[in-house]
């Protein structure tokens, strides 16, 4: 059968998949590496440790029998640049995004380019230190000169892999427009800077990501895309009127394929961003750390009611429950700033909850009115006609319950893809290995009705 070899590489969990044209998964492998460290001892990946176990799984797929190999791609998360040299080696470690960032150099970035605040609206970029990719370069030019010089090539993760199978170089505007500080919006271009201070020197030409290269034997091999630009994939192409996707994990992020207007400082203070879509289009985006202060509050609610951890998976959606939290109004001081930084249920007296049932509809009443602020800042003033909902948070009932009451006017429905990141990956070059049209049930979704 023709299939497509798809690595989809998190911080933590290393995958590779083999997708056959019904895009079924028909194997899988997974691995997870110690990390190392750089030369300032902070922790990192281990560039050489991936680029070994990517290698040895090609030829592991490539060794399977039953499979004719049409294509290769990678999904990879974002914000981390492979630096190489002339000789096609890599010349420094990967570079932690949670690295701390000098502030006299960000201070320095920033005031030669606007200030903080205009340079966020025009790069969509909240300022956030190693995290914006770019940032990562500019403190290698100016902090050691001479390895800058023996830069030849600076590549996001997703095309590090790609090169490793084409020996070419390329860009990609997922990668680059995942809050890296390289792109100027408003120009869809990259940004003055990269040029004036000679960033655009090592950066290769842009490749779309629906434009595979040409290996060897009728292979052919995808530039790679950002991951949560990947993980998209599947929903554009499946549903053409207007969407939102809210994306759960230890992040909830709002993603709005439909608005296309030009972030605000506003908006960025409520940490709101813009990425580019596989077709280079702006994706108007805002991040919640939801999933993070799920897992606190439960932790310290199991602490409590000495139960299991995991004890909210039996907890079942009580309307009732619901109403008469809401007529209590167990309420903080409203602050929209305040409310998305942290939950209210983080200075509750849990104590005063009887059981956990109540306590823990408390604490999704909590985060839904973070998750409302946090969506509407995305869904306001575009043409949204339906929520999606993928990770975590779409197979907790009474999340999904809340979120089709605050959002009334809207279709909500819970969607499950199998590993949606690999699947956009392999999506995204279809046309250059697969014979079949997309088949139309690739995402299940479950309707929740406003009661």
């Amino acid at each position: 059968m023709n299939v497509v070899v798809i690595f989809d590489i998190g911080k933590t969990n290393k995958k590779a998949f083999i997708f056959d044209e019904d895009y079924q998964i028909v194997w899988q492998k997974s691995t997870n590496f110690a990390e190392t460290v750089d030369e300032d001892g902070d922790a990192c990946e281990d560039i050489d440790l991936l680029t070994k176990w990517v290698k040895a799984c090609w030829q592991e797929a490539k060794s399977l029998e039953g499979f004719t190999i049409k294509a290769v791609n990678f999904s990879t998360y974002g914000a981390s640049l492979v630096h190489i040299g002339a000789d096609g080696k890599v010349l420094t470690p990967l570079y932690n995004y949670l690295k701390s960032y000098p502030e006299k150099l960000k201070e320095k970035f920033y005031q030669s380019y606007g200030g903080e605040e205009a340079f966020a609206m025009v790069s969509a970029s909240p300022v956030l230190g190693s995290l914006n990719s770019g940032m990562q370069i500019f403190r290698i030019r100016e902090e050691r000169p001479e390895l800058f010089d023996r830069i030849s090539h600076s590549l996001h993760l997703p095309q590090y892999l790609s090169f490793l199978f084409t020996g070419q170089y390329y860009a990609d505007h997922t990668s680059i427009g995942c809050h890296t500080n390289l792109w100027d919006f408003t120009k869809m271009a990259y940004h003055e800077w990269v040029t004036r201070e000679k960033v655009a020197d090592k950066l290769p030409a842009i490749r779309t990501a629906n434009e595979s290269i040409p290996l060897t034997d009728g292979i052919t091999a995808g530039a790679g895309l950002h991951d949560s630009s990947s993980a998209l994939i599947p929903y554009l192409i499946n549903f053409k009127e207007p969407f939102l996707l809210i994306s759960t994990g230890t992040w909830s992020i709002s993603l709005n394929p439909f608005n296309a207007t030009p972030l605000t400082f506003e908006e960025i203070q409520y940490d709101c961003l813009c990425y580019l879509d596989y077709k280079a289009k702006p994706v108007k985006a805002a991040r919640l750390f939801a999933g993070n202060e799920h897992e606190i509050q439960t932790r310290r609610l199991a602490d409590h009611f000495k139960v299991a951890a995991d004890y909210y998976k039996n907890v079942a959606y009580d309307k009732t429950l619901i109403d008469t939290l809401q007529e209590e109004r167990n309420e903080v001081a409203f602050d929209k700033y305040k409310i998305l930084r942290e939950s209210a249920f983080k200075n509750r007296d849990i104590s005063q909850f009887q059981t956990y049932e109540i306590a823990y509809h408390q604490l999704l009443l909590d985060i839904i009115n973070q998750q409302i602020i946090s969506t509407e800042l995305v869904i306001y003033n575009s043409p949204v006609q339906k929520i999606f909902v993928d990770g975590g948070f779409s197979k907790n009932p009474i999340f999904m319950n809340l979120l089709a009451e605050s959002f009334p006017e809207l279709e909500v429905y819970a969607a499950s893809i199998a590993q949606a990141s690999a699947l956009g990956a392999a999506l995204a070059i279809h046309k250059d290995w697969n014979s079949k049209p997309i088949a139309s049930n690739l995402i299940n979704l479950k309707f929740y009705r406003h009661l």
